[in-house]
């Protein structure tokens, strides 16, 4: 998983669409190095002391968070900077998904409830 995360032309220019393209790409590699640099890049490209404010974290942390180096941030910290430069983290079904959906076990349920609110439930597998 730790392929290499390109480096795409992005800058003060680029519009909104083009810098959620570039994080999009990085969560598309499920780097999370890559994921941390990309979102770094995109934040030097904001006022970071803002975005700390707005994500409630302090400006240094913000630096350290999104470095790409071996300490990586929570994921409260990465949706709220996300949330403070107005872009929204979205799950989409991937092609060709990674695990099998588990299979859940179909029960009946027999049971009787008491006068003192103590329930007794049996579980008998239907399979």
């Amino acid at each position: 998983m730790s392929e290499k995360f390109p480096k795409l032309p992005i800058g003060p220019q680029s519009s909104s669409r083009e810098i959620a393209d570039y994080i999009i790409h990085a969560f598309e590699t499920s780097d999370i190095g890559g994921i941390c640099e990309a979102v770094g890049a995109v934040i030097h490209l904001h006022n970071v002391s803002d975005i700390a404010k707005k994500a409630g974290i302090e400006r240094p942390s913000v630096y350290r968070a999104f470095s790409g180096k071996k300490k990586f941030p929570n994921f409260n910290t990465v949706l709220n900077v996300l949330d403070a430069m107005d872009f929204q983290l979205q799950v989409r079904v991937r092609r060709g998904g990674r695990a099998k959906r588990a299979r859940l076990a179909q029960f009946r349920v027999v049971g009787n409830l008491t006068s003192d609110l103590e329930t007794k439930i049996n579980f008998e597998n239907m399979d």
